[in-house]
Formats: structure tokens, sequence, C-alpha cells
């Protein structure tokens, strides 16, 4: 009974480690090709697409991505714009971006907006630009050369007949 056993146990074991069948090199279906990448979208977004339009012709650089946190400028306790800061490893550089809310824009037809890049250590908004009457929804600033600096994105929307603009900053990175 214990032979039998060390047979079964054996035969068991050696069944587990002979393959199947054996696959050699050209042998079996030829891999799929490699689909060709998709060209990024250019589409603007919520989420700040450094390939948009307004994007490129802010000369934000193609490989940017948000760094720190989103900021939102509220506006009869509701949110109304998102505040963004982008950096670029390719081009060194920090981009401030401001995303006007549908719901917004649905109710305000024309708004004030500005975005830029606070540099803590300069003590000053770098990039800023500023747009007076509007009604786009994507804001990109100028490119800041402020990478060796602590920065932050700083932006402002005022509708009419506000006599002050709400404002947000986004996380401070350093």
């Amino acid at each position: 009974m214990r032979a039998r056993k060390t047979l079964i146990a054996a035969a068991t074991c050696a069944a587990v480690l002979v393959p199947a069948s054996a696959a050699m090199a050209g042998t079996g279906p030829a891999p799929a090709p490699r689909a060709t990448p998709k060209a990024q979208s250019t589409a603007p977004s919520a989420e700040g697409n450094p390939m948009s339009a307004k994007a490129q012709a802010a000369g934000v650089c193609s490989d940017a991505y948000q760094i720190g946190t989103t900021a939102y400028i509220d506006r009869g306790g509701q949110h109304a714009a998102s505040v963004k800061q982008f950096y670029s490893p390719k081009c060194k550089r920090n981009y401030g971006y401001l995303w006007v809310w549908q719901s917004f824009r649905d109710k305000i037809k024309d708004y004030d907006v500005s975005v830029g890049v606070y540099s803590y250590s300069k003590d000053k908004v770098v990039g800023s630009v500023s747009w007076a009457p509007t009604n786009a929804q994507e804001f990109w600033s100028q490119p800041a050369a402020t990478v060796s600096d602590c920065t932050a994105a700083v932006g402002s929307l005022r509708a009419p007949g506000d006599p002050q603009p709400g404002q947000a900053t986004s996380s401070k990175r350093c």
C-alpha cells in the first residue's frame, strides 16, 4: 500500500512537470501587429489638456501635467471655475490653468478672467494673462520660469455686477 501511494505521488509530480505541448521559436500564430499609437486629443477639458489649441497658443509644452491640488472659485455657493497648476519637465516651466464650469457659463454670458503662477520666492504672479469680457471656457497662463521656486496657480473670475472677482489658489508646490 505504501509503495502504491509513493508511485501515485511520483507519477502525479512527473505529469505536472511535463508540459502538455512544447512551443518552439517560430511556431504558432504570428503576433498581431502593433497598433499605431493614437494621436493625442486636442479637445479642451476640465482636467486641462496641454495639446488643446488654446494651450498651444499660450506656449504650453505638450508634456505638461497637473501638479498640486485643484482649487475652486465659488459663486452663489456653487463651483464656477477650477484653477490648476501644470508643470512641463521638458520645457522646465509652470503654467496656470483656469476652466470655467458650464453651469456658470449657462447663466453668465460674459465675464472677466485672469490666470497665472504665483512665485512665493519672488512674491509676485508670473505669466499672468487676463481676458475681459469673454465667454470662453479654457484659459492658460503664459509659461513661467519658476521651477526652482515654490509656486501655486492663481485665478480669478468676475461676473458683470460683481464688485470683486472670485479668486482661488491651487496648493503650494516646492
